[in-house]
């Protein structure tokens, strides 16, 4: 499926808990509603204070065209939606977002490991914001990536389902991919990856350690932002 990823920042003079109160109570009934999604779900952080963002928004859509005529296409964090749903809840994000300071990615989901059967409702996430290396093109990123640093990822301890999402237009992208992996376990998603505060981290043993060190091979880690929380499926028609 294809989806589109949103990594929201609140706009100035908003506290976290307004922004939390709009997006989840007012701008949600209607995003869910979006012509063409079929399944969305929101992602609150379990650190807000530390968190490089106040949430992450996620919808998805069976067809591509589907979704950039909803949201638009990469290349600019702007859209602008003609009719229905999505004219309305871009209407409405100028009331609790600052647009202007929030990245998004649109891409195509591959799941690598499932263990709760695609029933993501309440799990622990670490949504990884993947840039490559200087010197590496996209293609040689993936090629890695996908060919050599997955293999390990899925197998950390704790983690009971792992995606990875491609882009649909790598030269307009604002990320090289995205790398989603989930735990019932908060502490075990610490233990594994760390906690929010900081882009780095140092596990100290098992699966973790390998594919901490294995990063160094492909990722520019100091420029890839990264989100821990908790997510909330808000449809499913998958």
């Amino acid at each position: 499926m294809y989806k589109h990823v949103a990594l929201l920042v609140r706009q100035e003079g908003m506290t976290h808990e307004e922004f939390v109160d709009h997006w989840q109570n007012e701008h949600t009934p209607i995003a869910r509603d979006i012509e063409g999604v079929a399944r969305y779900q929101t992602v609150l952080p379990t650190d807000p204070e530390n968190a490089e963002f106040d949430g992450i928004a996620e919808l998805y859509f069976e067809e591509l065209d589907d979704l950039h005529d909803a949201l638009g296409s990469e290349g600019s964090r702007d859209y602008d939606p003609e009719k229905g749903k999505a004219k309305e809840a871009r209407e409405d994000v100028d009331n609790f977002l600052d647009i202007k300071r929030r990245p998004r990615f649109i891409g195509e989901e591959i799941v690598q490991k499932d263990e709760v059967d695609g029933d993501t409702d309440g799990l622990y996430k670490h949504s990884a914001f993947l840039v490559r290396q200087e010197g590496m093109s996209h293609e040689e990123f993936v090629d890695y990536w996908q060919g050599n640093h997955t293999p390990i990822a899925r197998e950390i301890d704790g983690v009971v389902r792992y995606a990875t999402v491609l882009p649909t237009d790598p030269e307009n992208a604002e990320f090289d991919g995205i790398a989603e992996l989930y735990f019932e376990d908060v502490d075990k998603l610490y233990d594994a990856l760390g906690s929010e505060g900081s882009r780095d981290y140092d596990p100290e043993k098992g699966k973790a350690k390998e594919a901490r060190e294995d990063v160094n091979n492909f990722l520019a880690i100091d420029e890839r932002p990264r989100f821990i929380g908790r997510e909330t499926v808000q449809k499913d028609e998958t």
